[in-house]
């Protein structure tokens, strides 16, 4: 292989300017019209308009989307076109589950590391609510030989061995490896760590509050910008929390929400059978075990887009640019699937040692909240491997404006979501300037990433 001068890796400094994201709407109501390019355009072009930043500067456009049909192949590349970006602007779109814009964040800092580019616009983006419906199958199968066979013959699919009718949604929150479903990976996190359920829906009901309470202070005005769509506005601010606001001042309700396992229908004595391999020296206690993941204290399925710029100090400069952080580190971790959701404790102290920093150093954290479950057995492993989560949480410094079991998860667009909280959360407080946002994924995939605050 020849040397290249130009592959030659260099010390740069790589910082995150403004950054902006839709508000997060709740499945099926507000945003479900718009599909992810549409977006990704509002979050792109909106935060183009508040950095007062020329298309033209933007050498790449970098997108996690985690439900990817050929609506829009390569959509980094559709919203980066129809968003006025150059021509010869790079696009990528990644996909990592639920850390897909985390990894975008992390590969636009790759490619100014090794020389690339030296601006990116990042995100990622996610329509729940427009995940499809598909028909799996060879189209070797005289069935499914083209569009006209399969209307002619749509009838018979149900009951064709050649062919399956498949809700896209299901099939991509179940791991394939394990067959688990994501709902069932919390449980099971409760059931192996003792996590009560009265627990997890206090933890639910304060993120509704803090989420709640931050929104009225007017923290999230500072980096959400409404959906406007042929001059109408579509939605002004994140659906789900004003959706249940009464819930901080109801807590009881959360104790009425039925369980999603231990029905009559599926008793928790099955849970522990069929899911004997991860539980392992965990046994059912019949009049002690008790289900404890509802829909209240589980995060909501979601519509949305984020993005952030990323770029280096003498870039920004240049454009006139205020960068607000500088990404010190980031590190990613795998662990077994159906405990994907602690996975945040491995990868927490591999940012953290690229960093060269600390836990206990860290002024604010943002933390990802799939199941109130896999925050809270995260709390309890965290020490083991030098994170003290829990003290950091009942001090105010974890997610201090609320976090996704409030706002919602719009799965691509969640990463860069959890870094607008840390990266605005920072500011919002003088004495504050070394931050983590961590998040697991489907899979066993944990990410996060440290950011420091620039005045």
């Amino acid at each position: 292989m020849v040397y290249n001068e130009r592959m030659k890796a260099e010390a740069r400094r790589i910082v995150l300017c403004a950054g902006l994201r839709t508000p997060i709407g709740h499945i099926s109501r507000s945003l479900a019209d718009l599909p992810p390019a549409a977006l990704m355009h509002a979050a792109v072009h909106n935060l183009l308009e508040r950095a007062r930043l020329e298309a033209a500067a933007v050498d790449g456009l970098i997108v996690g989307w985690v439900g990817q049909t050929f609506s829009a192949p390569n959509i980094a590349r559709v919203v980066a076109l129809t968003s006025g970006l150059p021509e010869k602007c790079q696009s990528l779109t990644v996909q990592n589950n639920c850390i897909s814009s985390f990894e975008a964040v992390s590969e636009a800092a790759r490619r100014i590391l090794v020389g690339e580019g030296r601006l990116y616009v990042v995100g990622g983006t996610e329509s729940m609510s427009r995940l499809p419906y598909t028909i799996e199958g060879s189209r070797a199968a005289r069935e499914l030989r083209s569009l006209a066979t399969v209307k002619e013959r749509w009838g018979a699919l149900w009951d064709n061995p050649n062919a399956s009718i498949v809700d896209a949604m299901e099939e991509g929150l179940t791991d394939p490896v394990e067959h688990i479903n994501m709902a069932a990976t919390a449980e099971v996190c409760a059931q192996f760590y003792a996590i009560p359920r009265e627990e997890q829906d206090r933890f639910a009901c304060e993120s509704f509050r803090r989420t709640l309470a931050a929104w009225s202070r007017g923290f999230y005005a500072s980096h959400v910008a409404p959906v406007v769509v042929d001059g109408r506005t579509i939605l002004e601010k994140d659906e789900y929390p004003f959706l249940r606001e009464d819930l901080p001042n109801k807590p009881q309700m959360f104790a009425k929400a039925p369980a999603l396992f231990g029905s009559t229908a599926y008793p928790l004595k099955d849970f522990y059978r069929d899911n004997a391999a991860f539980l392992k020296d965990r046994a059912f206690e019949e009049g002690k075990s008790q289900a404890t993941v509802t829909l209240f204290n589980s995060c909501g399925r979601s519509d949305g887009a984020s993005a952030v710029i990323v770029t280096t100090p003498e870039r920004a400069a240049e454009l006139g640019l205020q960068p607000l952080a500088e990404l010190r580190g980031w590190g990613y971790y795998g662990n077994e699937p159906a405990f994907m959701g602690v996975s945040p404790a491995l990868a927490a102290p591999v940012a953290l040692e690229s960093a060269g920093l600390k836990f206990a150093e860290l002024d604010r954290v943002e933390l990802h909240e799939p199941f109130a479950a896999t925050v809270l057995s995260i709390f309890k492993i965290g020490p083991e491997h030098g994170c003290d989560w829990r003290a950091k949480y009942e001090a105010g410094a974890i997610n201090p404006n609320g976090g996704s079991i409030a706002l919602g998860h719009p799965l691509g667009a969640t990463g860069t979501r959890l870094i607008l909280n840390l990266m605005y959360s920072l500011h919002e407080d003088p004495a504050a300037r070394l931050g983590l946002a961590a998040a697991c994924a489907g899979g066993g995939t944990g990410g996060a990433l440290v950011l420091e605050k620039l005045s």
